[in-house]
């Protein structure tokens, strides 16, 4: 029996799924987002090694069997420019190309077909690894996160956030006193998939300045019109 280990997310970790099968690539990025991840999804070697090398991901689940270019060729690319962990699926189980996919670069290595609950354990695991060394714990000016209990508090007083709310406090918190575009929120919190039409950033964003500055006399959340948003400290605005 699988046993889950216990596990609290880096904040917005961004996977990269590349498979070309429909069916398993979008149940892959359907289970991986509902376990707190945010998913994109490429169905080819090329768009999948373009992706890696440009994006900032947390990891990749690399399909070995792709078209245009390999899972083996994605991951000597990737290898070459960054450090990715990096999870390798595949239809063979010979022990050769077990071996192949290791000394190439990947950090696990699971044969189709596979649990998903196996397949998030051993994500978990690779993540875990690298989240020893990441900060967890960001503050200003008496508002604070720490993103292995996933809590928030402004001057003392626990934030009750959404899973949304959090992963976007805890982006501007990493970044503050830096003005983020909207699609900059969107795509590191909801996904390169996010659909620009939409207001949900807009929302989500007045809904945790609701939480983060209505009670307080210093505002931190600010809009800066026509470029973005910014979290800092502005004594003109204090009321």
């Amino acid at each position: 029996m699988l046993r889950y280990l216990p596990f609290n997310h880096p904040h917005n970790v961004r996977i990269l799924v590349v498979e070309d099968e429909p069916k398993l690539g979008q149940y892959l990025q359907r289970g991986l987002s509902e376990s707190g991840f945010v998913v994109d999804l490429a169905v080819t070697g090329i768009q999948g090694r373009d992706l890696a090398i440009q994006g900032d991901y947390g990891a990749m689940v690399l399909d070995v069997m792709l078209p245009g270019l390999d899972g083996f060729e994605v991951l000597r690319a990737v290898r070459q420019v960054k450090s990715l962990p990096v999870l390798m699926l595949t239809a063979r189980s010979d022990v050769e190309d077990r071996v192949r996919g290791l000394q190439s670069g990947a950090d696990d290595y699971l044969g189709k077909p596979f649990a998903f609950s196996e397949l998030l354990a051993r994500l978990q695991a690779l993540l875990r690894r690298g989240q020893l060394q990441e900060t967890t714990r960001y503050a200003h000016k008496g508002l604070e996160i720490d993103l292995t209990t996933r809590k928030a508090s402004r001057d003392g007083q626990r934030l009750d956030l959404t899973a949304k709310e959090f992963s976007l406090l805890a982006l501007m918190l990493k970044r503050q006193g830096q003005v983020l575009a909207r699609t900059v929120l969107a795509e590191q919190v909801w996904g390169m998939n996010f659909d620009s039409e939409t207001n949900v950033v807009e929302v989500t964003v007045r809904r945790l300045r609701a939480k983060i500055d209505d009670a307080f006399p210093d505002k931190l959340i600010h809009t800066v019109r026509g470029m973005g948003y910014v979290l800092e400290s502005r004594a003109e605005d204090r009321q």
